[in-house]
């Protein structure tokens, strides 16, 4: 039970960082990124690069954080500026375009194997917990960065004055506008940003799992449930309901099984064990229709 609730924390903080970034876009400039999956696969791919060229994940991991920035600052610049007043139809017909580019650059550069990073050495053994239990070092240590991470964020929008305007503006997308404030750099700086924490997720999580095609397209789908759920724009939102989902996940589906094959109520019970994420979107959805820290409206 305690390997599992690690293993739900360590997803969970995986998410946030991939929801943050998707509930800071929408919530200031209003796009729906479909790509940002896209972006996590392109960050665990880029692990895989790097750490094969350099023999070492921490070298690769400031150069993918540097490279996510200057990534999206490319895109919004060169697409996702022109695009923030479009129908959001014109929005999802451009980031379906991002994500069949990103497929085809994936497939030029790597191939379709599946590939696999090594966990770094200083870190690859298990941390005793109880008598009875280790945990990965590596897990332990993905846990202790993405806190901090996520602690820099919350500070940043919560103590700075570009964060209070970037938290203003997710709140409220008209107020920037009112108060005369830069709009087009705060929304360089928010998809730089997000874009920077899905690559760097990636990375993170490559070690974990094989790298392989298509990777972040489940994440996408999971992360928007994690937006909903927090409600758009709310970046303490994002985190706890990441939180949430991560350990409702991981739970359901460790012990969601072990119902199968009991009778009918225990297969009921497994099948939704397997979805008790979406269950849970549903019912937040009905009792907080704008999510559990959303504006009320």
């Amino acid at each position: 039970m305690l390997a599992q609730l690690l293993n739900g924390l360590q997803y969970g903080l995986l998410l946030f960082l991939v929801a943050s970034g998707l509930t800071l876009i929408f919530g200031v400039m209003g796009i729906i990124n479909l790509a940002h999956g896209s972006l996590f696969m392109l960050g665990a791919y880029l692990a895989f690069l790097l750490t094969k060229a350099t023999g070492s994940l921490w070298l690769a991991l400031p150069a993918g954080l540097v490279g996510g920035i200057a990534l999206g600052c490319l895109l919004e610049r060169a697409l996702f500026r022109h695009f923030a007043k479009r129908e959001h139809l014109d929005q999802v017909m451009l980031t379906f375009a991002l994500i069949l580019l990103a497929e085809e650059l994936r497939w030029f550069i790597a191939g379709n194997d599946f590939h696999a990073v090594p966990i770094p050495p200083m870190l690859d053994f298990s941390v005793p917990v109880t008598a009875g239990f280790s945990y990965s070092a590596y897990r332990f240590a993905v846990i202790g960065i993405c806190l901090v991470l996520a602690l820099a964020m919350f500070l940043w929008i919560e103590r700075t004055r570009i964060g209070a305007a970037v938290r203003a503006a997710a709140e409220n997308p008209e107020i920037v506008d009112i108060l005369g404030l830069d709009a087009r750099r705060i929304h360089l700086m928010v998809f730089a940003l997000g874009t920077a924490l899905a690559i760097v997720a990636g990375m993170l999580a490559a070690p974990l799992t094989s790298v392989y095609p298509g990777m972040g397209d489940g994440l996408l789908i999971i992360s928007f449930v994690v937006v909903v759920i927090g409600g758009l724009g709310s970046i303490v939102g994002a985190f706890w309901s990441a939180l949430l989902v991560g350990l409702v996940d991981t739970l359901g589906k460790a012990y969601g099984p072990a119902f199968q094959g009991t009778g009918p109520i225990g297969t009921t019970v497994a099948a939704l064990a397997g979805s008790a994420v979406y269950l849970l979107m549903i019912a937040v959805l009905l009792w907080r229709p704008t999510g559990l820290f959303g504006q009320r409206t």
